[in-house]
């Protein structure tokens, strides 16, 4: 099948059947054709099609039949080139041969025996290719579930009676719970014949009061006390005496293999795996994952259905258990929050990663957001980490890694909440929390119960005043992985829980957060209907579909804050400013665009009537000196506001219209109310009227392989000179638009209460040619990687 036949035209422009994906205009269709996923799955396709063609299906086998049994029967025929057995109940075989006589040659054949059964040989089924998503919950899916709880959840009274039913629907049931005991109890015995003193010990969702049905079960399998039996068995086989030498050999025999103190992690899990394969009934699909953060052995029990894994270096999140199950227990309105919330999650594809790994949250950083939540309450339900370590006794201070893990043992411990809100307000509330919640800048810490500045966290030589404070015993720390959300382990403080999100997970999450938030203001979320209609819940639970985007939405380019294109000097910068970071991002951010826009796409840029008066700030004053840094915000504001001088990039000038600090509310941000960009007089944020009289969106790619003459890969936005190369080239050659465009740039910050972002929103003015669309799709992809680009040579050039 030809790539052209999985392109069909729609009235929005193009659609690939392969791939499952839209496209606006023809640039998008070329670029994604020459694209690796499209090439990837053609090539795959390709693939199938050509085993299909070469292989036969073979039935009538038994479990005792092996591949090679099978292979050395039908080498007979012709060179067999591979084998693929039914695993699980081994009853059907499909075997691939070299070439397509090989196929003739054994479907021509009357009768096939061996080994005393009679094989029924056909043709193998050509089954039609589709992509196969990776996250299997697709909406379709997640909408088939819902449907099931619907007419139950309409028919009860309230939303608070709804969500008690989600916890009944979905919890662990009391079987389940004793069955996963029973498989704990069988591999404690099973290991402590290998590992003697060792522990294997249940974490997570199966023992966290969180757990609900087909969820994985999670081991930690203790192997200190093993050790320290190993280094005695060892010393004692030294001392002994010649006659003595066998009972001390028989002794040790169980681990004469492995050397605990000295193997590696992946020597002994590769031990663990052994031991489950061989040793352990109705176990199977068991491999060792070693890229992940803490290395696993995954298994599979055939008879209980149940997902596994077993780690041998998580003492953390046993800690991390134990703290959830106290949570549980000092407040009742927490289970029926959390199974709401990640219901909630998964519906709208939040959360639940394939595979247990992926852009999504996880369970844990879900758990920790809700307590986070209930933390800011006003007033709290739940107390700070710091608070709950000062109510416990010297019995219960628990150190782990030199991380301080230390709450009280029992709930009983801890006074009850003040707070006494429903789980109906509460709910609503959660989703009001995080719609306005400033991500970009914050560091989410349940230790101190309040939302860190994300200054403190980017310089690399600012000493470890928050950690060091709280953990004296920890020394040599790692800084958390920053990312677009950024959630510290109450225990842990150098892991980001959430540091697995991408840009488009935490939007995705911030925007469900701010959609669900205005549901939660409607009739239809808290009253009945008295028609049988949905409400409440099941409309809170629809599964997210395709979101339709606004004309303004589609014309609009944002550039998110993102630490990971930051470069370090820049990072240094901001630091150093504070509270004043946003702004000073901004402006360079600002400063680039236009840089892009007449530096490099040769556009006439005249600044639009509204921001003439305010028309420039230097870009001297955009490298912003510590010493003015370190003075006051409203100082800083002002020297930014009286400068009038231009830069080469571009002009820069920030209104005051929007706060660009984090929210006043201290429940979302402790420093308090931030000043707002105020300035006399009228101003407002950048916007420019662009003129282009050339094509120079169109035909880069070429042009750029023709100038480097395939000397070099670099890709497009990653080099300044080449990319006003190309323009320069295409000008020349190109001859001029008969009716020139014209499009005005409108400028907007967002950060006061959202994720730090820049959003530059295209309208046009004059298109007699009709080639607008067409420049801001390009536009679209290329101005974000350009403005990297200036900003990371800015730095290096300072």
């Amino acid at each position: 099948m030809s790539s052209d036949s999985d392109i069909i035209t729609t009235m929005k422009g193009f659609q690939c059947t392969l791939c499952n994906v839209n496209l606006p205009n023809m640039p998008s269709l070329d670029q994604h054709v020459k694209g690796r996923k499209h090439k990837t799955l053609s090539t795959v396709r390709n693939t199938r099609k050509t085993q299909e063609e070469h292989s036969v299906f073979v039935s009538g086998i038994k479990p005792e039949i092996s591949q090679t049994d099978i292979s050395e029967y039908f080498e007979r025929f012709g060179p067999v080139s591979d084998v693929i057995m039914d695993k699980d109940k081994g009853v059907y075989a499909i075997v691939q041969f070299s070439g397509s006589e090989s196929i003739q040659a054994a479907l021509s054949c009357v009768e096939h025996r061996m080994k005393g059964l009679q094989l029924r040989v056909k043709p193998r089924e050509k089954k039609e290719f589709k992509l196969i998503p990776k996250n299997k919950n697709d909406p379709q899916n997640l909408q088939r579930v819902l449907d099931h709880l619907k007419p139950e959840l309409c028919q009860l009274v309230s939303v608070n009676a709804q969500i008690h039913y989600i916890v009944e629907r979905f919890q662990l049931g009391e079987n389940e719970k004793k069955a996963r005991g029973l498989l704990v109890q069988l591999l404690q015995e099973v290991f402590v014949e290998f590992f003697p003193d060792s522990q294997i010990l249940a974490f997570g969702s199966s023992v966290n009061t969180f757990g609900i049905h087909s969820c994985d079960l999670d081991l930690f399998l203790d192997l200190e006390n093993t050790k320290v039996f190993q280094s005695r068995a060892k010393t004692t086989t030294e001392q002994a005496k010649e006659g003595m030498s066998d009972d001390g050999q028989s002794e040790d025999s169980i681990l004469s293999d492995i050397d605990l103190t000295t193997a590696s992690p992946a020597e002994i899990l590769d031990l663990v795996a052994t031991i489950l394969k061989r040793c352990v009934p109705s176990v199977h699909k068991v491999h060792v994952v070693s890229s992940a953060r803490l290395p696993v052995v995954k298994f599979h029990h055939r008879e209980l259905n149940l997902q596994g894994d077993i780690s041998i270096n998580n003492r953390l999140a046993v800690r991390n258990t134990r703290f959830l199950q106290l949570c549980s227990g000092m407040e009742g309105r927490l289970r029926p929050l959390v199974y709401t919330i990640r219901y909630w999650a998964k519906q709208k594809q939040l959360a639940g990663n394939p595979s247990g790994s992926g852009p999504l949250l996880n369970n844990y950083a879900l758990t920790l957001l809700i307590l986070f939540f209930l933390q800011n309450c006003e007033p709290p339900v739940f107390l700070t980490v710091d608070q709950l370590k000062e109510m416990a006794c010297e019995e219960e201070e628990c150190v782990i890694e030199g991380w301080n893990c230390t709450f009280p043992s029992q709930p009983i411990a801890v006074p009850p909440s003040k707070n006494m809100q429903d789980l109906c307000t509460l709910l609503a509330g959660f989703f009001s929390f995080y719609s306005k919640f400033d991500f970009a800048g914050s560091v989410i810490s349940l230790r101190e119960g309040r939302a860190l500045p994300i200054t403190d966290f980017l310089s690399q030589n600012k000493d470890d005043e928050v950690m060091d404070e709280n953990q004296p015993t920890k020394t040599n720390q790692q800084r958390p992985k920053l990312g677009p959300l950024n959630l510290l382990d109450p225990f842990e403080l150098s892991h980001n829980v959430a540091g697995n999100l991408n840009e488009r997970s935490q939007r995705s999450f911030q925007r469900e957060c701010q959609e669900a938030e205005k549901y939660c203001r409607s009739l239809q979320y808290q009253r009945k209907s008295n028609k049988g209609k949905s409400w409440g819940l099941v409309r809170l639970f629809t599964p997210q579909g395709q979101v339709l985007q606004t004309k303004t939405e589609q014309l609009t380019v944002s550039i998110p804050f993102k630490l990971a294109s930051i470069p370090e000097g820049l990072r240094n910068q901001l630091h150093k400013a504070g509270d004043g970071f946003r702004l000073l991002w901004f402006q360079k951010v600002c400063s680039a665009v236009e840089g892009v826009l007449k530096t490099i796409l040769n556009c006439h840029l005249t600044p639009s009537t509204a921001f003439k008066e305010d028309s420039a700030v230097a870009a001297e004053e955009l490298e912003t000196t510590a010493a003015s840094l370190e003075s006051s915000t409203n100082d800083s504001f002002e020297s930014v506001e009286s400068n009038t001088e231009s830069s080469s990039l571009g002009t820069v000038a920030v209104g005051h219209k929007r706060q660009l600090s984090s929210d006043s509310d201290a429940s979302v941000s402790p420093q308090g109310k931030k000043p707002r960009l105020a300035r006399k007089g009228k101003s407002e944020f950048p916007q420019w009227i662009c003129v282009l009289k050339h094509i120079v969106w169109a035909g880069r790619r070429k042009v750029r392989r023709e100038l480097i003459k395939d000397t070099d890969s670099r890709p497009e936005g990653s080099c300044m000179e080449l990319e006003s190369q190309v323009t320069a080239y295409i000008t020349e050659k190109e001859p001029e638009l008969k009716d020139p465009l014209e499009f005005k740039v409108q400028s907007q910050m967002v950060g006061g209460t959202e994720s730090t972002r820049a959003e530059f929103r295209f309208e046009p003015t004059s298109d007699k040619v009709g080639v607008f669309h067409d420049v801001f799709h390009f536009l679209e992809a290329f101005l974000p990687k350009m403005v990297e680009t200036l900003l990371r040579r800015e730095v290096g050039n300072a």
